[in-house]
């Protein structure tokens, strides 16, 4: 080599011997650079942290250790729990209001069959003479009708006996006094 050779090389490591050939380590020897493979080895670990081992697997290809990727997967399951969460509590609320309104629904056909048939049933000039008489105390031409009060009836009923109608004295003084400018 010349001199510049060597002034372009003092400052950085060479992978070539003198005589221009890679540099390779003799067969059976552990020396690379001056160190033994495993003095490197310890040292790279200790770099990383005593209990770590050397990257394998799925490790080296996320680049995550174990509990970082156990964290990733916890956060997914949180994030897809509160996706699922509003979609399924609208879904069970939509089914109860659903079977709600299915029976209501069963209630309404019922009084419509029972209206239909009351329908039917008055259609029947029979029917409306008994409802008539029963209801409005209707009675035909001819008939004489009687009332039968029970004394029972009577003494129940205290209420619907007819309110005494007040005279002219009883009305208030201001109603009195309207009455005369009225004339």
């Amino acid at each position: 080599m010349t001199q510049r050779g060597r002034e372009r090389t003092r400052g950085r490591r060479t992978d070539r011997r003198a005589d221009g050939q890679p540099a390779r380590p003799a067969s059976g020897s552990t020396r690379v650079e001056g160190r033994p493979r495993r003095v490197r080895r310890v040292r790279s670990r200790l770099r990383r942290g005593l209990g770590v081992k050397p990257q394998t697997g799925a490790t080296r290809v996320l680049g995550m250790s174990t509990t970082r990727r156990a964290a990733v997967l916890a956060i997914v399951v949180c994030a897809l729990a509160f996706t699922l969460a509003v979609p399924l509590r609208t879904y069970l609320s939509q089914r109860s209001e659903i079977a709600e309104q299915e029976q209501r629904q069963s209630e309404l056909q019922k009084e419509v069959a029972e209206l239909q048939a009351r329908q039917a049933a008055l259609n029947d000039p029979a029917q409306v003479e008994a409802e008539a008489r029963r209801r409005l105390r209707y009675v035909m031409p001819g008939e004489t009708p009687y009332l039968v009060q029970l004394p029972q009836d009577t003494q129940q009923n205290p209420q619907q006996q007819p309110q005494q109608q007040p005279g002219p004295g009883d009305a208030a003084w201001y109603e009195q006094l309207w009455s005369t400018l009225g004339g």
